[in-house]
């Protein structure tokens, strides 16, 4: 019996369905979230950086510690949106949220929010 050792490539969309499942399951779902809610630590972070603040420069602007500015970049989990938006706010920074709801027969898409 011969053995076909060659190696599968998969794709990054084909490796989260496998270990993590299909879009529109709880594990995908949560995934995704908690991704995007680490890409917002990493934009607050580097919006902060540009604008050469210190993160107790920046808790000091919108009236909070510098170990909140440092949960806020490391884990934005846990953070109202009025503190994301004051943050952001506090960095000159336009935000954009878009917001879509799954109903086929309504759909909002692009909702844009400046802080300018």
């Amino acid at each position: 019996m011969k053995m076909d050792n060659t190696l599968k490539i998969y794709t990054l969309d084909e490796a989260k369905d496998k270990h993590l499942g299909k879009i529109g399951t709880h594990k995908r779902d949560q995934y995704e979230y908690e991704l995007r809610l680490d890409l917002l630590g990493e934009m607050i972070k580097k919006a902060r950086q540009e604008r050469n603040l210190t993160q107790k420069q920046l808790g000091e602007l919108i009236g909070v510690q510098k170990s909140q500015i440092s949960r806020i970049e490391n884990n934005a989990k846990n953070v109202t949106i009025e503190t994301i938006l004051s943050v952001f706010r506090a960095l000159e920074a336009k935000v954009n949220f878009n917001v879509e709801l799954l109903d086929e027969d309504f759909k909002i898409a692009k909702t844009t929010l400046t802080t300018e």
